[in-house]
């Protein structure tokens, strides 16, 4: 049976540990011909440096090929919606696109990011799913609004520090940026955290800066069934009290989502969400991660990116150890 990976609420905390096993045997022995005569088809819509790179020698240290892609650009526009009139930009339909490179190819990951025009709209994560409707072959998320291959390199990372992650007080926290960034990561923190045992808090300014409720219900209810906790604050020094691992990111207020001048009025006041070594001190000797690019002195002080307790380059390195494996388990 086709195993798409999209999101990992899609799939049991034991299938992620799986893979999660996997990808440490793989970085003891990283060259195996697991993808020999397999090839992986990658459609890019946005920019990426962690995700190409790990990706595609990932998939080169399996002896698979892959193909990078960027419509609009290297490749034809794609257009996504059904019973229209294509007289626009884009020159073939998804429905030829995801049938064709499924021809071609194993495998189909892309990395599509929100129009931040319509969050309604946006959540229904309609390019990704359109080529998992279309494809007949599994269809891998680089990042669309959810991030699962970070998901992954988060917990393994969090497992090589720690062990057993059962029980561990967790704290997703909100940070300032001068723009407003996807939520993905924040999405992928909140339902990765709770499916791996841990008591999960999320620290945001306000509640302009809450997650959709798709992603708080999930990671409510997944902490109910690990009986553990999950809670919003809105303080800084409550949050941080006690924490054992700091995850940062910042994110858009869906109250907001779509009108830059107020979005940027709205978080203007909260630079003050930087993660510095007087919150770190708080915690419970926490370590801190982050997936990666981060802005310095924005979002997290040098003295928090340098300090021995910072994961977020492990993290990153992880990126290609977790996807390797996950390739492997579902071709």
């Amino acid at each position: 049976m086709m195993k798409n990976f999209i999101s990992t609420q899609s799939w049991s905390r034991s299938q992620l540990q799986d893979i999660l096993d996997f990808a440490t045997s793989l970085k003891e022995n990283p060259h195996q011909p697991l993808l020999k005569n397999k090839s992986v088809a990658m459609l890019f819509f946005n920019p990426s440096l962690r995700t190409k790179t790990s990706f595609e020698i990932g998939i080169s240290e399996l002896e698979g090929t892959a193909v990078i892609l960027q419509p609009g650009k290297d490749a034809w526009p794609i257009e996504f919606n059904d019973h229209i009139e294509m007289n626009g930009d884009a020159e073939e339909h998804v429905k030829e696109v995801a049938q064709v490179l499924s021809s071609y190819c194993d495998c189909i990951a892309i990395r599509a990011f929100p129009a931040f025009e319509d969050w309604n709209f946006d959540r229904t994560d309609h390019v990704i799913n359109s080529f998992a409707k279309y494809a007949t072959v599994p269809v891998v998320n680089m990042e669309t609004i959810e991030h699962p291959c970070q998901e992954l390199a988060h917990i393994l990372t969090l497992q090589e520090h720690y062990g057993d992650l059962q029980g561990k007080d967790y704290l997703l926290t909100w940070t300032y940026h001068p723009k407003p960034l996807n939520t993905a990561v924040a999405n992928s923190s909140l339902l990765i955290a709770s499916k791996f045992g841990m008591n999960v808090k999320l620290l945001c300014p306000s509640e302009d800066y809450l997650l959709d409720e798709r992603y708080i219900n999930a990671a409510s209810e997944n902490c109910l069934s690990e009986g553990t906790s999950f809670s919003v604050t809105h303080d800084i020094e409550s949050a941080y009290s006690g924490a054992e691992i700091v995850y940062a990111k910042s994110w858009g207020s869906l109250v907001h989502y779509g009108d830059l001048p107020a979005e940027l009025n709205c978080r203007k006041d909260f630079k003050h969400f930087i993660v510095d070594e007087q919150k770190m001190s708080m915690t419970n000797n926490a370590v801190f991660s982050h997936c990666l690019p981060l802005r310095r002195n924005i979002k997290a002080t040098d003295a928090v990116m340098d300090a021995d307790y910072c994961l977020a380059v492990k993290e990153a390195a992880n990126r290609k150890h977790v996807q390797k494996s996950m390739l492997t388990k579902i071709l």
